[in-house]
């Protein structure tokens, strides 16, 4: 029997920012792939990355497991690994090489390996699978077949009849690169294997959310891809089409998490929860029905929120947290983007889900093309106005493949990826300097914070009630705010032809 060793490029530990929130999830897409392998019949292993401390651990796995495949598989479902991080690329680059001198045949699957599968290949893969995995695992390790053998020298099997992959017959940078035609994506997810949740090592995870939080959370993905046409965002692995499991297996997996895992939180990490129509609703009865009593975290469009009864749906089946891409207060900017959505469905569902008590988080993003000052004052006016539970702040990254991307690429300099993410480096000349957004970042998170410390201040004055650590942060946040306030007028005026702030 073949052994196929899976692992993942994203280690938590190597993106400070995420290391500190402490809310680390299994690699899912990695689970699914394993499980999908390991109904074929093949013994499957995992080195799970999330929590090591650095790719050389990989070397005493391979020496332990001798494995015949080593297969990079990222979890296309978590938003980290969509952002492409060069800390996380040049860590696959590293475990394909030892995979390489371990004598495996080294596959990966990535969003970053899709868009530069060229480099994967030099670096040491054998193949790179591009866009959506198992279909394409599946038929690729059928045809390599069970021997140590890579793809080099390996003239007499025609690859290229197998969609959805890039590979070289020799790893030399003048060596042609085949890239075949591409597969279309799976339609019945519910015909996919439950993940292979027993190849991880739940208890590490467990340990920090209890520590950290007080609750145990876990991942989970109900849907793949997103029909929107928003113009900055990059779908390599899922695409524009939009494919639903049934309410009955999600459910059904929630329910076997809870009782084997004693998880009480979900993160639903779809990039659109719920769009077709109807699943929520029965969603929410098949909890109701099984008593399920947990709570979860979605992304979602406030579009999609207001329509029907979908935000009492939510409520009734637990949702505690929606984070919706409000992205801008500017409806000029919403437009450009191809955003779809009004700035007055912004403030409607925000008002709606408050409502129902369920915390409302915005990501915002700066820098978008034309952006001026009027732009950013009504973002923050907006944020102010409706002060949501949170927010995530980035600027405009253009990825390949998106329409952003080929707008700016002609502008872009020698670095062209975020490091870690929080990086939110300026890849193009915007209307300001890039320390102008790096000030502005800073600016707006002190802003909200200090709307939050004063709500919580007049809380307390009418029901005498209120959460002191966040009213009493107004000390330190009033003076920082006015100090990058001041910070930032200054950087805006060494760009004299852009519009004040």
């Amino acid at each position: 029997m073949s052994k196929i060793l899976f692992t993942h490029s994203y280690f938590y530990r190597f993106d400070p920012k995420q290391w500190k929130t402490a809310q680390p999830y299994p690699p899912y897409g990695t689970l699914s792939a394993a499980a999908v392998m390991r109904e074929c019949g093949f013994e499957v292993k995992l080195f799970d990355t999330a929590l090591r401390k650095s790719p050389a651990e990989l070397l005493p796995v391979l020496e332990k497991e001798r494995p015949h495949y080593l297969v990079i598989y990222d979890d296309g479902f978590n938003y980290l690994t969509k952002m492409c991080l060069t800390r996380m690329r040049e860590a696959a680059f590293d475990m394909a090489k030892m995979g390489k001198a371990a004598g495996c045949t080294v596959i990966v699957n990535s969003s970053d390996s899709t868009d530069h599968y060229e480099e994967y290949l030099r670096q040491g893969a054998d193949f790179v699978i591009l866009g959506e995995g198992e279909a394409t695992l599946r038929e690729l390790i059928a045809t390599v077949g069970g021997t140590r053998h890579t793809v080099h020298g390996d003239a007499e099997i025609d690859f290229s009849k197998i969609p959805g992959i890039a590979y070289s017959l020799a790893q030399s940078p003048n060596h042609p690169i085949t890239r075949t035609a591409s597969r279309p994506v799976l339609h019945d997810l519910d015909s996919l294997p439950d993940p292979a949740w027993d190849l991880v090592d739940i208890a590490s995870y467990k340990q920090i959310w209890l520590r950290q939080h007080g609750y145990f959370s876990l991942n989970l993905a109900t849907t793949r891809g997103c029909p929107f046409k928003c113009n900055w965002c990059a779908k390599p692995i899922y695409g524009n089409r939009y494919n639903s499991r049934s309410p009955e297996r999600v459910v059904a997996e929630i329910e076997m998490l809870m009782e084997k895992f004693g998880a009480r939180h979900f993160w639903m990490s779809d990039d659109i929860f719920g769009l077709k129509p109807g699943w929520v609703q029965r969603f929410r009865d098949l909890v109701l029905e099984k008593n399920l009593r947990f709570e979860y975290k979605i992304q979602s469009r406030v579009d999609l929120l207001l329509k029907e009864d979908t935000i009492d749906a939510l409520a009734a089946s637990g949702l505690r947290q929606v984070w919706v891409g409000a992205e801008s207060g500017s409806q000029k900017i919403l437009d450009a983007m191809d955003k779809g959505t009004k700035v007055e469905e912004i403030r409607e569902a925000t008002k709606l889900l408050k409502k129902k008590g369920i915390e409302v988080c915005f990501f915002l993003q700066f820098g978008y093309l034309g952006e001026t000052k009027a732009d950013i004052e009504a973002t923050l006016n907006l944020v102010e106005e409706l002060l949501p539970d949170d927010i995530g702040i980035s600027v405009s990254y253009p990825l390949p493949g998106t329409k952003f991307y080929e707008k700016v690429k002609n502008l872009l300099g020698e670095k062209q990826n975020w490091t870690v993410s929080d990086d939110l480096a300026m890849m193009y000349p915007a209307t300001y300097p890039p320390a102008f957004y790096r000030r502005l970042h800073r600016l707006v998170h002190k802003r909200f914070r200090l709307r939050q410390g004063r709500e919580e201040f007049q809380k307390f004055r009418s029901t005498g009630q209120a959460n002191f650590r966040r009213a009493l942060k107004t000390l330190y946040y009033f003076p920082a705010a006015a100090f990058d306030s001041w910070r930032l007028e200054r950087l805006e005026k060494i760009n004299p032809d852009a519009p004040g702030l």
